[in-house]
């Protein structure tokens, strides 16, 4: 609110005269701050964002395509307004490789920007895409989910750069579809930046001793597509977290980032310190020495960043069923199940006599099917 008041009084009084009139809480430097951003910004933008109109022709093919204006409108307004678009060619071009019209709708709706795209260029990228998907189809069901990892960039150049770049790490076509339908961004990334993380990661496996420094980069790049696309100042700062708070040697800590800890790498430090912190204090309430809440984390990193409220609510509900935490600290994968799966399964286990204590806890770590087969076995069913 404050900024466009300030913007209006700009616009108002230009040269920031008549400021005595404002109100005593009005904050002085967000003032000064946001008329400097005004004033130095051109006139001539200026008053084309605010007189142009939408284009009227542009908006009834849309309309009659199909396209939902206002979430067009919300998404991306200025495409609205552009004198010169390619609707038309990108109706024709997702139609012919297998889009229905209510798909196309779709995407333009969510994605306007696509309708700048010429078809030339559109079948450029095409022919890229099909070094990583096997047919039409499924590359149509990626940009049905995510529009903007298709027309995002217009870059195809740097697009087939970053493919032959990911390639050469020894990453296969099921890889680099993953990491399209995951972290689509990674492809529209400059070529330079995907290369800076490698060298991040090359360089911290040579610290560590890695024998392979190369293996351990497709490692942790296939166990977590979001790397690439986050800064080597926050995987720096995760890699010395980990160290730190578990005190790992550096084979632990290869261990642990070349395993389910790499999935866990690229998210936020003050998140994960605060979840690692509530956990530890509930473990250690519960009577855990330093290495078993150690041996927690490394062998469940989701610890890290599921909510410590709900996890702890996971461990209460199978402390009160006379399952203790050793047990726990054996199978932690238990706590990826909601809580009320999990007491639904107690209870069904408790129906037919199930011994917690006699037969441990790993028939609650199971897939659906393993466990009602296991159920009906101990029913006397099977």
């Amino acid at each position: 609110m404050a900024s466009r008041v300030t913007t209006q009084v700009m616009h108002m009084y230009p040269g920031g005269r008549l400021f005595s009139f404002l109100p005593n809480f009005f904050p002085a430097a967000l003032l000064k701050i946001n008329y400097l951003r005004f004033s130095t910004s051109s006139h001539e933008c200026s008053t084309e964002i605010i007189q142009k109109p939408e284009n009227g022709v542009l908006i009834n093919n849309l309309t009659v395509m199909g396209v939902d204006i206002k979430m067009a409108r919300r998404r991306q307004p200025g495409v609205l307004r552009k004198l010169i678009t390619h609707e038309k060619c990108v109706a024709e071009f997702l139609r012919s490789k297998g889009a229905n019209n209510k798909t196309i709708a779709s995407i333009i709706s969510r994605y306007p920007r696509a309708i700048t795209r010429s078809y030339s260029h559109l079948e450029e990228r095409w022919q890229l895409w099909q070094s990583i998907f096997k047919t039409d189809s499924e590359i149509i069901n990626i940009i049905q989910r995510s529009p903007e990892s298709y027309f995002r960039s217009s870059d195809n150049e740097n697009l087939g750069k970053n493919i032959s770049f990911l390639c050469s790490l020894g990453l296969t076509a099921d890889d680099l579809h993953r990491m399209l339908t995951t972290a689509p961004r990674t492809f529209s990334n400059s070529l330079e930046l995907n290369k800076q993380m490698v060298t991040f990661l090359q360089d911290l496996a040579v610290s560590l001793g890695v024998e392979n420094p190369y293996e351990f980069v497709k490692r942790i790049i296939t166990k977590n597509a979001y790397v690439l696309i986050r800064s080597t100042k926050r995987i720096k700062t995760n890699v010395e977290f980990f160290t730190e708070a578990l005190k790992l040697s550096n084979s632990e800590l290869i261990k642990l980032l070349q395993g389910h800890g790499g999935e866990v790498l690229d998210l936020s430090s003050d998140y994960m310190k605060r979840n690692f912190i509530n956990m530890s204090e509930q473990l250690r309430s519960l009577g855990c020495t330093p290495e078993e809440v150690k041996k927690f984390f490394i062998d469940y990193p989701p610890a890290f960043y599921a909510s410590s409220e709900k996890v702890s609510n996971k461990i209460d509900c199978l402390l009160e069923k006379e399952i203790n935490i050793k047990q726990l600290l054996k199978k932690p994968r238990v706590l990826e199940f909601s809580a009320e799966n999990l007491k639904n399964r107690i209870k069904e286990l408790e129906r037919v006599g199930y011994d917690f204590r006699k037969h441990g806890i790993t028939i609650l770590d199971s897939s659906r099917r393993r466990f009602e087969a296991k159920l009906k076995k101990l029913n006397g069913d099977g």
